[in-house]
């Protein structure tokens, strides 16, 4: 059997080739994983088990329970000033990856042009390739703290497209946007009548300002598909939940898509999200004091080992340069020599070479002995290229 072309066309994930090299071994500590070591608080994890004692284990409607819904719409307008009607702006999906294909899907044509800013999760240009998109790489630079700019999109041709994707905070960088610096990327796609699908996935996570989404920016709640999910700030992965908040049309057309693949999200994940809404903010306000401290260590140890990081202040991801010209060669030669598990930025696209992302969403005891043993590694050997 022959894969259609455009499968052929996506390699396999970096991520997944290392995290195989990483399972070969059982002495690993892993700064690769995208994904809290916390479990999603108690609270949450009761009102499941609850549900699945109620033989509550049946389809909810497609778009989500309802009342999951209105508390999501309740939640994002208290902390973010976005409001979006729960009956027609708000669909709920099996987490936010499956939004982030419903909205390549359900808007891109064979053809058209999507702007996807680079690095960037692995997901994003396979995501468009598999809806028959071509692909514009914006790259960001470590010099702007990976931040994108009107500059980069029109040095790029983001102008000529017809979509623009962001992650801010970002995945694999940890870079954040502030109000003033989103406005240049929102009169951009006002300008060149741009719809734009924002990632938000971990709009809890930002640590040296608040959050702000691009959607609430003028002129572009209209133009804008906000996603977002539980999987990073609650904890909650494995339970495979996220959410849209667009327009009604682009609702409409996204839940178009998911009603004949997806039908509808887990039905037990959406007792524990609307729990987690209702009761686990302090719970999440730890966790993410938690990710601050070790934030805080990582990149002053990187800083001591006179390795170039800028200063990441979201998700829980560090990004620095790798002392190799070769990422990769870095990464497996840190993971063969002292087994600890890094991603090689090359993994996430245009402008990772040369980088790692190292997450330090692992325990601290494990985030101390890590980090002793790349600076072993560092000060014993020098890049293979040099």
């Amino acid at each position: 059997m022959k894969p259609a072309e455009r499968i052929e066309r996506v390699p396999p994930s970096g991520i997944r080739r290392f995290f195989e090299l990483a399972e070969q071994r059982d002495d690993v500590i892993s700064l690769g994983v995208g994904e809290p070591d916390f479990a999603a608080p108690w609270a949450a994890r009761e009102a499941g088990i609850a549900s699945l004692e109620q033989g509550k284990t049946s389809y909810t409607a497609n778009r989500g329970r309802r009342d999951l819904r209105v508390a999501i719409a309740e939640t994002v307008d208290r902390r973010y000033d976005l409001d979006y009607d729960p009956d027609e702006e708000i669909l709920v999906t099996a987490g936010a990856s499956e939004a982030v294909d419903l909205a390549f899907r359900a808007f891109v044509d064979p053809g058209d042009t999507v702007a996807v800013a680079q690095p960037c999760y692995v997901s994003y240009v396979p995501g468009v390739r598999f809806a028959g998109g071509e692909v514009c790489s914006v790259p960001t630079r470590p010099e702007d703290e990976f931040k994108l700019t009107s500059e980069a999109l029109a040095d790029a041709g983001a102008d000529e497209a017809e979509m623009l994707v962001i992650c801010y905070p970002n995945n694999p960088t940890g870079a954040t946007m502030t109000r003033d610096e989103l406005a240049e990327v929102a009169a951009f796609a006002r300008e060149h009548d741009l719809t734009v699908v924002s990632d938000e996935i971990y709009a809890e996570l930002s640590y040296d300002h608040d959050h702000t989404s691009i959607s609430t920016l003028p002129g572009m709640r209209e133009r804008t598909i906000v996603i977002n999910g539980f999987s990073k700030a609650y904890a909650m992965t494995g339970l495979r939940l996220g959410y849209v908040l667009a327009p009604a049309e682009a609702t409409r057309a996204m839940n178009r898509v998911h009603q004949y693949t997806m039908l509808s999200a887990p039905t037990t994940a959406q007792h524990v999200a609307l729990e987690a809404l209702d009761s686990c903010g302090e719970v999440v306000s730890e966790m993410v004091s938690q990710y601050n401290r070790r934030r805080n260590l990582v990149l002053s140890r990187f800083e001591e080992m006179g390795i170039d990081c800028f200063r990441a202040s979201g998700a829980f991801y560090a990004f620095p340069a790798t002392p190799w010209k070769d990422s990769e060669a870095f990464a497996e030669a840190l993971l063969e020599e002292t087994g600890v598990a890094a991603v090689p930025g090359d993994a996430f696209g245009e402008g990772g070479q040369g980088h790692l992302r190292v997450s330090y969403a692992t325990g601290m005891d494990d985030l101390k002995e890590a980090l002793d043993r790349i600076e072993g590694f560092v000060e014993t050997h020098e890049d293979p290229e040099a």
